[in-house]
C-alpha cells in the first residue's frame, strides 16, 4: 500500500508541475517573446486608422462599390467570415463549381468593362482554400484600376501607381505571385480622396 501511495503522490507531482511548465510558463514566455520581437504580427497584424481598428492585413473584406478594389471571392460563410473559413470543397469536375466561375467571369467582364478576348485572372474568379485571402494578384488589380479611377474621378495612371505601390513581391524572392493587399489599397485611395479636401 505504501508503494502505491508513493507512486500516486509522484504521479499527481508530476502531472502538477507539467500542468504549470507546459500550460503556465511556457505561453506565458512565449507571449513574452513575441510582444518583445513582433508585436505587430503577434497581436494579429490589425490595420487601425484614427484610433480604431479597421481590419487586418490577414483576413480579407467585402468590397462592392465600383470606386474600390475588389476582393477575390469568399466561400467562408457569408463572405470573409473568420469562425467559417474554408474553400466551397467542390472538385474541377462540378458543374456547380463550373457555372460559379462562369458566372464570375461574366460579372467580372461586365463590372470592369472588358472585353471576351480579355483573360480574366483566376483570383478573380475563385476562392482561395481559407476564404480569407486578403490578396489579388497584380493582374487583377491592373484590370479593376480604370473602373476605380472612373468611378473616383481620378487620373487612371494614378490608380495604377498606387497599385504597382502596394505591390508586395514573391514571398521569399521565389514563392507565390506578386500580390496587392487590397484592404490597403482601398485604404490608400481614401488617404488620396482624403489629401484632397
Amino acid at each position: 500500500m505504501k508503494t502505491w501511495l508513493a507512486e500516486l503522490r509522484r504521479s499527481l507531482t508530476a502531472v502538477a508541475l507539467l500542468a504549470v511548465l507546459l500550460c503556465g510558463l511556457y505561453p506565458l514566455a512565449a507571449w513574452l517573446l513575441a510582444q518583445g520581437l513582433f508585436p505587430g504580427r503577434a497581436n494579429g497584424s490589425l490595420i487601425v486608422r484614427d484610433g480604431t481598428v479597421i481590419g487586418s492585413d490577414l483576413i480579407g473584406q467585402r468590397f462592392s462599390s465600383p470606386a474600390y478594389f475588389h476582393p477575390r471571392p469568399s466561400a467562408a460563410g457569408e463572405g470573409y467570415d473568420a469562425g467559417r473559413s474554408g474553400g466551397s470543397n467542390l472538385g474541377p469536375l462540378s458543374k456547380d463549381l463550373f457555372d460559379t466561375v462562369r458566372r464570375r467571369i461574366d460579372e467580372y467582364r461586365a463590372e470592369n468593362g472588358l472585353s471576351a478576348s480579355v483573360p480574366v485572372p483566376a483570383d478573380a474568379v475563385t476562392a482561395s482554400a481559407s476564404g480569407l485571402d486578403p490578396h489579388i494578384s497584380l493582374e487583377n488589380a491592373r484590370l479593376q484600376a480604370p473602373r476605380v479611377a472612373k468611378a473616383r474621378g481620378f487620373a487612371e495612371a494614378a490608380v495604377r501607381e498606387l497599385v504597382e505601390a502596394a505591390a508586395k513581391g514573391r514571398t521569399l524572392g521565389f514563392l507565390g505571385e506578386p500580390r496587392v493587399n487590397v484592404v490597403r489599397l482601398n485604404l490608400a485611395l481614401d488617404g488620396v480622396r482624403d489629401a484632397g479636401r
